[in-house]
């Protein structure tokens, strides 16, 4: 119930921006839903003068279609031929009075009865808007559809009847397809239909369903209705409960619960309880609260793939760092450029200092604490929690701080806002590992789960599943099988989380060279590389094909003694193209070889420290080069 709880506190929190209209990147809407109410997407919009009379109607464009409505516990959740009206706007079958004498087919008692019923109580109580009144004079007068033909919105045939499909008889009698069979999908009778007050006086009047006093007016309305008390275990008080917890969760499609008990006839709570509010009764202000806000922190802030949710928020502040993102989305400017020679120590300040401006805000509010959050449904009808934590902020950006200094790496696979390749030192995106790991076209399904796999590790500071770490290891090793920009990155993705793996047994390594090292995986990665560098320099910019080093990458790593005799026999037509120019490359060679004694000079396979070597030796090679002879590029 905890998670329950502190999406209630976020409510509470952020109340002042209940019904504040905020915009998502693809410029989709979406706002902190009031209490007893949720989003439908409207396809007609009729506005009613303020003495209840027609005025006028247009069907809705798509990007305006949604619309806060007011719902009860019922139709939030109905489905099927259960007959729960919304109370304000609804579905055509529901609002129109003459949907019946239109040819409309019912199968046991009439929606209309039900909703002008409801919309009366509304209307007749202490607590109706003068909006609601309008509306409710109106429509009682059962001649909605007329009103829509007459204003050419609906088209009825030569038998009065309304016509459901545009075909070739309607087209003779009436000309080209009109609106709104453009954006109600299936029968026209499940056209939405949202209301709007029109003031003849001048006066210009608030959108019904962006207007808080209609809020306000229903969740007094509604909060007289509900029904018995209970004791609400998310706060411990004794308030109205409910039974019927929201639906739309991650979209306004999405049917998939949270909290439901609705089969009595199966043991899904039988056996331990006689009703389902003995195993979680919760209030009905504490469900709605914490599910609009949910549904709110999703939209913000959350991170979708194939439906599960990652999401981390906490209670003053949504602003946190994600635990998805790599350090150069979470710091303004990448925490080192060009400088690679700190230690984990010295980088661990470095990314604290990018942590500053979420650091700071935790001077005036010590104690904060920061949700993480996986959800993910199994059905169309149920999602489950698959990970919560709950924990202290400062805590939580020390394990970021953790996480982005020891899982590292130098990457030049970003690109700034002029589409510019940088490079930055710091750890992976968690998204960016399952492409490592498992290749470019990795399905949805596989990166969530190595994405919820990778949670403890970065907020527990668990070690990397090894199996990780060898599936990136074997592709990197294998070159020939990816483009040349794929392997790169890969390489210097699973260079960090090989560095990840050696820190967390106090071994870790740093990308600039380390001579001094004896390692004989480490010097044999060294001898790789500068077979590379070698052969590339004479080569020249111009020939782009993978050296001999690069083919044999994945052969040398399983046999090194036996590939490495191939690479050097290889290497003497470049060597001898590139004369006085390649003496100092082949001293290195010379040097490096003799370092590994010649007991371990064998065709024992490398371990992923070779990797390390050889990245770091090339690097530093094009360092050289580069100081030297700055028109050449390093990669």
């Amino acid at each position: 119930m905890s998670w329950l709880l502190n999406l209630y506190e976020t409510y509470e929190a952020n109340v002042d921006l209940v019904g504040k209209i905020e915009t998502k990147h693809n410029d989709q809407e979406y706002t902190l839903l009031p209490v007893s109410h949720t989003t439908q997407n409207a396809h007609i919009e009729v506005e009613i003068t303020e003495d209840g009379e027609f005025h006028s109607a247009s069907v809705i464009d798509k990007s305006d279609a949604n619309t806060i409505i007011p719902c009860t516990e019922n139709s939030a959740s109905r489905a099927g031929a259960v007959i729960a009206p919304y109370p304000l706007h609804d579905k055509l079958s529901y609002v129109a009075g003459d949907y019946v004498a239109y040819g409309g087919v019912i199968k046991k008692e009439e929606p209309f009865s039900y909703y002008i019923k409801q919309l009366e109580q509304w209307a007749d109580s202490p607590y109706a808007a003068a909006k609601v009144k309008s509306i409710y004079r109106y429509l009682s007068k059962g001649r909605l559809i007329q009103d829509l033909v007459d204003c050419k919105i609906l088209y009825a045939d030569t038998e009065h009847r309304l016509i459901d499909k545009w075909d070739k008889h309607a087209e003779e009698m009436y000309g080209a397809r009109p609106p709104i069979f453009s954006v109600v999908t299936g029968e026209l009778t499940s056209a939405f239909v949202r209301f709007n007050v029109y003031s003849s006086s001048g006066n210009i009047l608030t959108k019904v369903w962006k207007d808080r006093e209609m809020y306000d007016s229903f969740i007094r309305f509604y909060s007289s209705q509900l029904g018995d008390e209970d004791l609400c275990y998310v706060t411990g008080k004794t308030l109205p409960a409910t039974d019927k917890h929201a639906n739309k969760i991650r979209n306004a499609a999405d049917k998939a619960k949270l909290i439901s008990a609705n089969d009595t006839s199966g043991f899904t709570f039988r056996g331990r309880f006689h009703h389902s509010h003995e195993a979680a009764s919760i209030s009905y202000e504490v469900s709605q609260k914490a599910h609009n806000a949910l549904k709110w922190l999703i939209n913000r802030q959350a991170k979708i793939i194939d439906q599960r949710v990652f999401l981390v928020w906490s209670n003053d502040d949504q602003h946190i760092p994600s635990i998805d993102e790599d350090l150069y989305s979470i710091a303004p400017i990448p925490a080192v450029k060009e400088k690679i020679s700190f230690t984990n120590k010295e980088f661990a300040s470095e990314v604290a200092k990018a942590m500053d401006g979420y650091r700071n805000r935790l001077s005036s509010s010590s104690g904060d604490k920061v949700n993480i959050l996986v959800l993910d449904s199994a059905t169309t009808g149920r999602m489950a929690v698959l990970y919560y934590r709950n924990m202290d902020k400062e805590l939580y950006l020390d394990r970021l701080v953790d996480w982005h200094s020891t899982c590292v790496w130098l990457h030049r696979y970003r690109k700034d806002d002029n589409g510019d390749v940088v490079q930055f030192y710091g750890a992976p995106a968690t998204r960016d590992i399952a492409f490592a790991a498992y290749g470019p076209r990795a399905s949805d399904k596989i990166v969530k789960g190595l994405m919820e796999r990778m949670l403890p590790c970065i907020i527990d500071g668990r070690n990397i599943p090894s199996d990780i770490i060898s599936s990136s290891f074997h592709r990197t090793s294998n070159p020939e099988a990816m483009d040349r920009w794929e392997w790169e990155k890969t390489l210097s993705i699973t260079c960090a989380l090989i560095n990840k793996k050696l820190n967390y047994r106090r071994e870790g390594f740093n990308v600039a060279l380390d001579t001094e090292n004896n390692d004989r995986d480490y010097l044999f990665g060294r001898l790789l590389a500068i077979a590379d560098v070698l052969e590339r320099r004479a080569l020249g910019a111009d020939e782009t094909r993978a050296t001999n080093a690069i083919r044999y990458m994945s052969a040398f790593s399983r046999h090194p003694a036996r590939t490495w005799k191939t690479i050097q026999d290889c290497l003497q037509p470049y060597q001898a193209r590139l004369g006085t120019k390649g003496i100092y490359l082949s001293k290195i060679i010379d040097e490096v070889a003799s370092r590994i004694p010649a007991d371990k000079f064998t065709n024992k396979p490398l371990s992923e420290v070779y990797l390390l070597g050889f990245y770091s030796q090339r690097h530093e090679l094009y360092q050289k080069k580069e100081n030297n002879d700055p028109a050449e590029t390093s990669i």
